[in-house]
């Protein structure tokens, strides 16, 4: 009988009755198994109460095993990442739940290179032994040592930006008592930011709620500190802040999809004609901003092992999912909530006036030099205004998706099948994709110009999916 807490990409569970001490213990020994490293493992933890006993003994696993582990101790993936594609480092792994419920765990594992272990590169096999292989006696002598990566981390990171363009921005930043906070301040030391810090120590105990700024619910207090304090830009992460969410100045959360072409552009400039990885469920502004930054647009299966493995095959300088997960060439083709804020930061100040400014006009500059994160997407979000990703609980995705596309296909649009459905006509187009784990479908629209048109159009799918 399959584990419930192995999922398509990763590992999550209730504690303790789907993800356990001991069955961490047998995760550390069945990745030793299947994966074979070739050098150390690292080994992080998020601040939840149950981390540290996870990370404790998926490490003796690994140590029982014969292979040798470097804790890094409480941190972000983005920093297990970072450690595993060191030279010389056999893996990585990660005890996180993200954004999960308070009595949530899991695990995010890579191999060398930092290279992701999911569902058809290994995750089926270590879930298998985890739960048939024999572990009572210990086959090896690992040996365990603390490693502090953070300067190196810090170093990478800031080495994707240009520090010479950054001007004194004034950001309201919101780690939601996640893992972010450390991260956030050992990169602040050397930014000439003023910085307003909410709910920034790391808590397991959640005082302020899960931290997943997805959750419109949980926006509120950004925005409201963005401005109270007058701020120019917004910031929140998840619990492992893999994911950053930014706000404008106004305290308008910014959606995922119109960032991914921001940051395309500005990859596109340090890249000239490099190659952008996009997912399918949005796709034409961030086509529309690549190709006219003279870059070339590849659409990728969504889930960061897919657009990982895209990556690396064509060497793609970025790339970015509307779910906000961005990957950078120069991060180990990895996703980070920390480089995609710097590299908009750094836009902002330049004054940057990008390649489709709105009609009658470029994006406006400040006296002070720094461009609003507002006008740098107003003229996008006009010109292809979505609906964001909407869930609708199913009684059978398939059967569902091809009433939908039985519905549509007399109008002769154009189909793709690269992630579930996309029909597109000549003025809107959606795709509608199944969940890997539960009877969910998820719905995303949107229209060339017209908000009206993708409303009319999201109420229309949201009639025909709920029969």
């Amino acid at each position: 009988m399959p584990l419930p807490s192995f999922k398509a990409y990763d590992i999550r569970g209730r504690i303790p009755d789907e993800l356990n001490a001991e069955l961490a213990y047998r995760i550390g020994r069945a990745y030793a198994r299947v994966i074979q490293p070739t050098g150390p493992v690292a080994v992080g933890q998020d601040m939840r109460l149950t981390s540290a006993e996870l990370a404790e003994a998926v490490t003796r696993g690994l140590n029982d095993e014969g292979v040798d582990t470097r804790s890094l101790g409480l941190c972000g993936t983005e920093i297990v990442y970072h450690a595993a594609s060191l030279p010389g480092m056999g893996g990585g792994i990660m005890v996180t739940a993200s954004h999960n419920p308070i009595d949530y765990n899991g695990m995010k594992l890579v191999r060398e290179e930092a290279i992701p272990v999911s569902g058809d590169s290994g995750l089926r096999d270590i879930e298998h032994l985890a739960r048939e292989a024999d572990f009572s006696s210990s086959t090896g002598h690992g040996q365990d040592t603390s490693l502090d990566v953070m300067s190196s981390y810090v170093k990478r990171v800031l080495s994707l930006v240009d520090l010479t363009e950054l001007k004194p921005l004034h950001l309201v930043v919101n780690a939601g008592n996640g893992a972010a906070g450390p991260a956030f301040d050992a990169i602040a030391e050397h930014l000439p930011f003023l910085i307003t810090r909410i709910h920034h120590e790391p808590d397991g105990h959640f005082p302020n709620g899960i931290p997943n700024p997805l959750l419109p619910e949980n926006r509120g207090v950004t925005a409201d500190a963005v401005r109270a304090h007058g701020a120019d830009m917004g910031i929140a992460w998840d619990g492992d802040y893999d994911r950053c969410f930014l706000f404008d100045h106004t305290g308008r959360f910014i959606e995922g999809y119109y960032l991914v072409g921001l940051l395309a552009e500005v990859m596109l400039a340090k890249y000239p004609g490099g190659m952008i990885i996009h997912d399918p469920r949005l796709t034409w502004n961030t086509i529309e901003q690549v190709t006219a930054a003279g870059g070339m647009p590849i659409m990728s299966k969504t889930g960061h092992a897919f657009i990982k493995e895209r990556m690396r095959l064509e060497d793609a300088v970025y790339g970015g999912e509307m779910s906000a997960h961005h990957y950078f060439r120069d991060f180990a083709c990895c996703d980070s909530g920390m480089i995609p804020w710097l590299l908009i930061a750094e836009l902002m100040c330049k004054g940057h006036l990008n390649h489709l400014s709105p009609p009658g006009g470029g994006v406006r500059v400040v006296s002070d030099g720094i461009t609003p994160l507002a006008d740098l997407v107003n003229a996008r979000m006009a010109a292809y205004p979505c609906s964001g990703e909407i869930n609708f609980l199913v009684g059978s995705v398939p059967d569902t998706i091809a009433r939908i596309e039985a519905h549509f296909t007399p109008k002769q649009p154009s189909i793709d099948r690269t992630d579930g459905l996309s029909m597109e006509f000549s003025t809107w187009r959606f795709n509608l994709r199944g969940s890997n784990t539960e009877p969910v479908i998820r719905l995303n629209v949107e229209t060339r110009g017209d908000e009206g048109l993708m409303r009319e159009k999201t109420q229309e799918l949201s009639r025909l999916i709920g029969g």
